[in-house]
């Protein structure tokens, strides 16, 4: 259906094109890859998850694409838009009505960030395995075509429409810094020993060849309630000096006190402290 016109193309191979656009010049443009709003599909059964990937159908083509998920953070702009001057939280797996965000410490005084205050919108960064053309503002779908055919399930995931085209091939060092992704991350560690009532030694919370200059006046939460700052390097092995807000407690310098052992054993602790870390990434940040 519809008119159709034939078209006389001189020095061109046929085999190179099975099929193409017609258009005046920046009516299309080809995509590395690309943020959608993701309008989830309520009959698709399977789980949407970041790094995960899915056929990607958009104008005439369909490639696969890589997935990661992401929402907007607590405040800043309505939740419906995207902005690079916001920050967003990343999201690991989808449900249909709100981001899988519970259990995600908030970088204020650890807590945790209630899920019902998240907005239900979600985000994703599609990139594709191959490039892709399309219009400006194109509507693409996203699939598991991989699934039986033959089986009664749902094969379209979501759909949304084109909202940051990256047309760049390099996108990855000139564009994805620009998004402001954060992870949260926790690390943990022993009190290794009691240096004075303010100050701790700890072990294991990182690794030797860790540069600890990055996580400098970071605040730590010891087991037992007390919290500090991470206020240097201990020696060459690893350990690390903090300072605590307040003296220990009674019960923790208890803990802390070396039991002295018969014989010529050496003595140890009473019981072990631990300590939480707990800290923000930028996915994208440059180091």
């Amino acid at each position: 259906q519809g008119d159709r016109l034939g078209i006389c193309v001189t020095h061109f191979e046929p085999k190179l094109l099975e099929r193409g656009l017609v258009c005046s010049p920046g009516a299309v443009q080809t995509l590395y890859a690309t943020i959608v709003q993701v309008d989830k599909i309520p009959f698709f059964k399977f789980p949407i998850t970041s790094k995960s990937k899915l056929h990607i159908s958009i104008g005439h083509e369909t490639a696969m694409a890589s997935i990661l998920l992401f929402s907007l953070s607590q405040g800043g702009v309505s939740p419906q838009e995207f902005s690079f001057t916001e920050e967003y939280l990343y999201v690991e797996d989808y449900s249909h009505t709100q981001a899988n965000l519970e259990n995600v410490p908030s970088p204020i005084e650890g807590a945790c960030i209630d899920s019902q205050a998240l907005p239900s919108t979600v985000f994703a960064l599609l990139e594709f395995d191959k490039p892709v053309i399309c219009s400006l503002d194109a509507l693409l779908i996203a699939s598991k075509l991989d699934t039986d055919i033959h089986s009664n399930l749902c094969r379209l995931a979501f759909q949304g429409n084109v909202l940051c085209p990256m047309t760049d091939k390099n996108y990855v060092n000139t564009v994805l810094p620009n998004l402001k992704l954060v992870k949260f991350k926790q690390k943990e560690g022993i009190v290794d020993r009691m240096q004075d009532e303010y100050t701790v030694i700890v072990k294991s919370l990182f690794k030797k060849e860790t540069n600890i200059d990055l996580f400098i006046n970071k605040k730590v939460t010891l087991s037992t309630g007390e919290v500090g700052i991470i206020e240097g390097t201990f020696g060459s092995s690893g350990k690390i000096r903090i300072r605590l807000n307040s003296e220990l407690s009674e019960s923790s310098k208890k803990m802390l006190t070396p039991v002295k052992k018969k014989g010529n054993e050496s003595s140890e602790q009473n019981e072990t402290i631990g300590v939480t870390l707990r800290f923000k990434k930028y996915m994208f940040e440059k180091s």
